[in-house]
C-alpha cells in the first residue's frame, strides 16, 4: 500500500468482478459491447428528441432526453475505468479519484431518481387530468423541475462525500467492487463508523425508498384511473406506464437493496452494482424506443432525413 509519512491512504485497490485473467478478458469484451450500446442508444434518443420539434415540445420527451443524458454520464463514471482494469493485473484508483467517482455516481444517481419521480408526476397529470395537461406541464415548469432534480442530486452527493472524506483512512485500502462507493469505502477508516453509516443509510437509503414508494403510489393511481375510465387511446398510456415501471424497477430495486441496510457485504452486491451502473443505462433506450410508436416514427423520419443529406440525388 502506498502511503505518505503520516500513514494516510493515498490510493485504493479495487478487487473487481473476478481474479481470473481469462474471465476478465471475456468480461472486457462483454462490457465493451454494453458500453458501446449505452453510448449509441442514449445518444440516439437525445438526437431524436432534439431533431423532432414535436417531441421536443412534449414534456414527456423533454424529460426523456434528460434521462438519456444522465444515463450516458452515469455509465461514463464507472464503465471506462472498469474496462481499463480488466486489462490490468492490479486495479488501482487514487484517493481523490475514488471520491470523485463517489461524487459523480451519487450526483447523477440521485438526479435520475428525482427525474423519474418527476416523470411519474408528468404521466399522472397527462392521464388523470388530460384537458389541462399542457397548461400544467408548461415549458417553464418542466425546466424548473429538471433544475430541481439536478440541485437535489448535487445536495445529496456533496453531503455523502463530506461525511466520508473527513474520516481517517490509515489502514486497509482494498475495495471489494469494480468502482468506489460508500458501502465499501466506509468500512476502511481507522475508527468506529456506526454513526456515519446511520447517516448514510438515512440519506441514500431513504431517498431511494421514498422516491420508489412515491413512484409506485403514482402509477397505482394511474392504473386505477385507466381501469375505471378506459377509453380509446388509453392502451398507449398503459404501454407508456409499463415502460416507465420497468425502468423504475431496474433502478430502484438495486439501490434500495444496496443502500437501505447496514453496510455489510453480500455476494450479490456486485450483481446489483452491475445492474445499476451498466444494465439499466443500456436497457433504458431499448425500453423507451422498442415500446414507443412515436419514437419509432421519429427514428424513421431522422433516417430519411439523414439519407437525403448523404444521397441528395
Amino acid at each position: 500500500m502506498k502511503k505518505r509519512n503520516d500513514s494516510k491512504v493515498t490510493e485504493f485497490v479495487l478487487l473487481g468482478l473476478s481474479s481470473s485473467w481469462e474471465l476478465q478478458m471475456f468480461l472486457f469484451l462483454v462490457f465493451l459491447l454494453f458500453y458501446v450500446t449505452i453510448v449509441l442508444g442514449n445518444l440516439l434518443i437525445m438526437v431524436i428528441v432534439r431533431a423532432d420539434a414535436r417531441l421536443l415540445q412534449s414534456p414527456m420527451y423533454y424529460f426523456l432526453g434528460h434521462l438519456s443524458f444522465i444515463d450516458l454520464c452515469l455509465s461514463c463514471v464507472t464503465v471506462p475505468k472498469m474496462l481499463g482494469d480488466f486489462l490490468q493485473q492490479r486495479k488501482i484508483i487514487s484517493f481523490s479519484g475514488c471520491f470523485t467517482q463517489i461524487y459523480f455516481l451519487h450526483f447523477l444517481g440521485a438526479s435520475e431518481m428525482f427525474l423519474l419521480t418527476v416523470m411519474a408526476y408528468d404521466r399522472y397529470v397527462a392521464i388523470c387530468n388530460p384537458l389541462h395537461y399542457l397548461t400544467v406541464m408548461n415549458r417553464q415548469l418542466c425546466f424548473q423541475l429538471v433544475f430541481a432534480c439536478w440541485c437535489g442530486g448535487f445536495i445529496h452527493s456533496i453531503t455523502q462525500v463530506a461525511l466520508v472524506i473527513q474520516l481517517p483512512f490509515c489502514g486497509p485500502n482494498e475495495l471489494d467492487n469494480f468502482y468506489c462507493d460508500v458501502p465499501q469505502v466506509i468500512k476502511l477508516p481507522c475508527m468506529d463508523t456506526y454513526v456515519v453509516e446511520v447517516l448514510m443509510v438515512s440519506n441514500s437509503g431513504l431517498i431511494s425508498l421514498v422516491c420508489f414508494l412515491v413512484l409506485l403510489f403514482s402509477y397505482a393511481i394511474i392504473l386505477i384511473t385507466l381501469r375505471t375510465c378506459f377509453r380509446q387511446g388509453q392502451s398507449k398510456a398503459l404501454s407508456t406506464c409499463a415502460s416507465h415501471l420497468t425502468v423504475v424497477s431496474l433502478i430502484f430495486v438495486p439501490c434500495v437493496f444496496i443502500y437501505l441496510r447496514p453496510f455489510c457485504s453480500f455476494s450479490v452486491d456486485k450483481v446489483f452494482s452491475v445492474f445499476y451502473t451498466v444494465i439499466t443505462p443500456m436497457l433504458n433506450p431499448l425500453i423507451y424506443t422498442l415500446r414507443n410508436a412515436e419514437m419509432k416514427t421519429a427514428m424513421r423520419k431522422l433516417r430519411k432525413k439523414a439519407r437525403g443529406i448523404l444521397l441528395p440525388y
